[in-house]
């Protein structure tokens, strides 16, 4: 049995068996079967801040204090509009971790818009989403759960990347990231009975035992709270600050085949298409294509291209299954009767239930 660096700092309760990890690095392609169809979701890309207290070696998508920026209620709401005219039904919210005390102009524009905190103003965005007709989806990185709590009512669904459970060189720094605060993120989402989007990244310096132990940890918050809808397993791309070589195709073969055997038969796994060969994967047990956008661009990755949904449509035909749109929160975690259960507040439930997109999407 091993521990998670950070865990017990954050006070998480996972620990990793050794013959589950056996199990899970002895799965390969032809152990799993493909799925029976491909989903994804509509979506516009909604880059809250660019300002982070991380300094990632692989990502491109912090500015540094003095060219980090903060989206405008203008901004937000004009996107938002755009995104409902193409038939999204997603808004999916970004920024960088909190905002450290270096980033004092987005601390100073935040006061002036009448905001406390990044937190605080994530609420006034989703709401704005909800009036232009879009359900919420925010990933704001690591949370407290008073910040999750804050928040919560007014997203049909949240996630965070967990990446990797191993102390990896691109996390290391004065601000490095902790296994243990991710991790305790995703728990803080399935005590609040939040519906949960997380991952892992591969080709961050990890290793096989490393994959494994962070797709079994999902697997036990799972397992837990019920709360996990989907796990993106996703390679790390050559960028302006990463030259690294990206995975082989036969890293994320095996890769994508043991989150298959490893998850529950209730949690979807994910790849990015516009950062992998989705045909290439298909057979290895690949149930969702994520969200992909008619009208902004990944922010996360700007030098790879959303693909359109009639690409979707040919990765979906190339493997013999239908595809088909989804909503941003699972269907399983939508109430039956009413507006509200555990998993949906009644101000989201009740945009599902009035909006006319949501309940064709549905009916597909």
């Amino acid at each position: 049995m091993s521990s998670i660096p950070g865990a017990d700092e954050y006070g998480v309760d996972v620990a990793i068996e050794d013959a589950d990890r056996e199990r899970a690095l002895s799965v390969r392609p032809e152990d799993v079967e493909p799925a029976d169809e491909l989903t994804f979701a509509r979506n516009v890309f909604l880059p809250l801040t660019t300002a982070c207290r991380y300094t990632c070696t692989y990502c491109t998508y912090y500015d540094v204090p003095g060219e980090a920026s903060l989206m405008s209620p203008e901004a937000i709401r004009e996107t938002c509009r755009t995104g409902a005219d193409a038939g999204c039904t997603e808004a999916l919210f970004t920024f960088g971790d909190d905002p450290d005390d270096r980033y004092t102009e987005v601390h100073d524009q935040l006061r002036e818009w009448g905001h406390d905190s990044i937190h605080e103003y994530l609420r006034e965005a989703c709401e704005i989403a909800l009036e232009e007709g879009l359900l919420p989806h925010a990933n704001p990185g690591d949370q407290t759960r008073e910040q999750m709590a804050h928040v919560a009512d007014v997203n049909a669904s949240m996630g965070v990347m967990l990446e990797t459970t191993a102390d990896v060189r691109a996390h290391s720094g004065s601000r490095a990231k902790s296994p243990g605060q991710r991790l305790n993120t995703i728990a803080t989402a399935g005590e609040l009975g939040v519906p949960f989007t997380t991952g892992i990244l591969v080709g961050v310096g990890e290793d096989w035992s490393d994959r494994a132990d962070s797709l079994l940890a999902i697997r036990e918050l799972h397992e837990r709270y019920g709360h996990v809808q989907e796990v993106i397993v996703q390679p790390v791309s050559p960028n302006e600050r990463w030259d690294g070589d990206p995975p082989s195709e036969a890293t994320m073969r095996r890769t994508v085949a043991m989150a298959h055997a490893v998850l529950p038969e209730a949690v979807a796994v994910q790849v990015p298409p516009n950062l992998a060969d989705a045909r290439a994967l298909l057979d290895c047990g690949v149930e969702d294509l994520g969200g992909v956008s008619p009208v902004t661009e990944d922010y996360i990755n700007p030098d790879y291209a959303w693909p359109a949904v009639r690409e979707l449509e040919d990765v979906a035909e190339h493997g013999g299954v239908p595809l088909r749109e989804r909503l941003p929160v699972y269907e399983r975690f939508l109430p039956e009767d009413g507006v509200e259960n555990e998993w949906v507040s009644e101000r989201v439930g009740r945009e599902i239930a009035d909006g006319e997109r949501y309940r064709t999407v549905l009916a597909d």
